[in-house]
């Protein structure tokens, strides 16, 4: 498997595992900045980390968070609903 590296330097192995690289861009720009970060510093380090994969470890990835952000968003319309029906 091969390995990217973060803009501070740390390895992310590239192993299909979305949540790998989202740990890893909390710790380098969130909890190494004490919170004290912004969208672009986000935005910035993403887009160099995309930058080093090939078009199949994107595609990889794509699929990936499309599948996690599918189920959060039914997830939340779920518990929307859920709390709904506990009000009435």
């Amino acid at each position: 498997m091969r390995t990217i590296k973060t803009t501070t330097g740390a390895a992310i192995v590239l192993d299909g595992d979305l949540l790998a690289i989202m740990e890893a861009l909390h710790q380098e720009v969130t909890a190494s900045r004490g919170l004290d970060r912004s969208f672009e510093d986000m935005v910035k380090e993403i887009h160099y980390l995309i930058e080093q994969m090939d078009d199949g470890e994107r595609r990889t990835y794509l699929a990936e968070s499309l599948f996690l952000n599918t189920v959060k968003y039914e997830n939340d319309k779920l518990e929307a609903y859920m709390k709904k029906l506990t009000k009435k």
